[in-house]
């Protein structure tokens, strides 16, 4: 969708200006990912408008080929405004215009395959399968078990007012969930959406995805990884759990996306579990110190330098905005970052 940010703090009916910008969960991660260097598509569907082809450039100017972006001559490209305030807060307002857009029209009927199965991996997003029954229907094709088919990560995204007057809502993302091999969900999320609490408790309900990534906000997050060709079942996980990083934060938006682009990232280079978790924490530090849903990423020197960190070095970190150092020539100013680096 394209996304209206708020010039300012302050309710929807008072704001009196937007900046327009470029949203949702897939493309987020896309970005990100490519932005850390890997090869990366992005496929969805735009209408034929003016919208649309800002969403295609600007994802495509991240370096994410765009290729099998289909146009819809007859539906619009989904639009939302949102105000400043953190999703969490209860002055958040979000105004989706999304209903009957390009995006809902996606189904297992016109979707590309061969792009969709081409990477090592196929990132998907709860909030994809709330726009519509063929959607729905999409998401329940492409996590369905099947030879050959990539690593499958999905992310609850579990958003109300998307499956308002849809009960079931929470029992889909679950089902959904339990197809995947990785799953990132908020500890908030699976409270709200399943009454379950705790990594133990989530795990129960969700015990196929070989790899759980529970996060706990500021809090870090905990990975619960079954080891290859383990079957599923109680005391089979290995859990890890990885504090979040102090950081000045700007806006608290996209940062979900982004930890999972981090922990995708490392997954694809295979890193151990606690760099996985640390690599994502540092990506969504990117995103929060800056006012939109993408960041230039840090360089991979220097985020793997960060995630090699003792404990007590990691737990002295503070990241200020400018921390990456990757919106000038390349270098990393010293000053955005307090901590001891060894």
């Amino acid at each position: 969708m394209v996304t209206f940010l708020p010039t300012e703090p302050g309710r929807l009916a008072d704001v009196p200006a937007f900046l327009r910008g470029i949203g949702g969960a897939e493309s987020n991660v896309a970005c990100a990912l490519a932005g850390a260097g890997h090869r990366t598509a992005w496929v969805g569907r735009v209408g034929e408008d003016g919208f649309g082809d800002h969403l295609v450039d600007t994802i495509a100017g991240h370096g994410v080929d765009t290729s099998a972006v289909l146009r819809d001559p007859d539906r619009p490209t989904g639009v939302y405004f949102r105000t400043a305030a953190d999703r969490a807060d209860g002055h958040h307002e979000v105004a989706y215009y999304r209903a009957g857009s390009a995006a809902s029209a996606m189904s297992p009927l016109n979707a590309p395959y061969d792009a969709l199965f081409a990477g090592r991996v196929l990132h998907l997003s709860g909030i994809t399968a709330a726009l519509s029954d063929d959607c729905l229907a999409l998401l329940r094709t492409l996590t369905a078990q099947r030879p050959g088919r990539p690593l499958v990560s999905f992310d609850i995204n579990h958003r109300p007012r998307l499956w308002r007057g849809h009960a079931a809502g929470p029992g889909v993302l679950r089902d959904l969930a339990r197809g995947a091999d990785v799953v990132f969900v908020g500890e908030d999320e699976a409270a709200e959406a399943w009454g379950v609490h705790g990594p133990d408790a989530i795990r129960a309900a969700l015990p196929e995805p070989a790899v759980l990534v529970v996060k706990h906000g500021a809090d870090g997050a905990t990975v619960l990884a079954r080891p290859e060709d383990t079957p599923p079942g109680p005391g089979t996980d290995e859990t890890t759990t990885a504090p979040a990083l102090r950081v000045d934060v700007v806006a608290a938006v996209g940062a979900g996306d982004a930890f999972a682009a981090g922990f995708l990232s490392a997954t694809l280079r295979g890193l151990p579990v606690r760099d996985r978790v640390r690599h994502g924490h540092l990506m969504a530090a990117a995103v929060l110190t800056v006012p939109g849903d993408l960041a230039h990423p840090p360089a991979r020197a220097h985020a793997d330098r960060l995630a090699a960190l003792d404990d007590a070095a990691w737990g002295k970190l503070r990241l200020r905005p400018g921390w990456t150092g990757r919106t000038a020539a390349g270098h990393e100013p010293g000053h955005a970052v307090e901590g001891t680096l060894r």
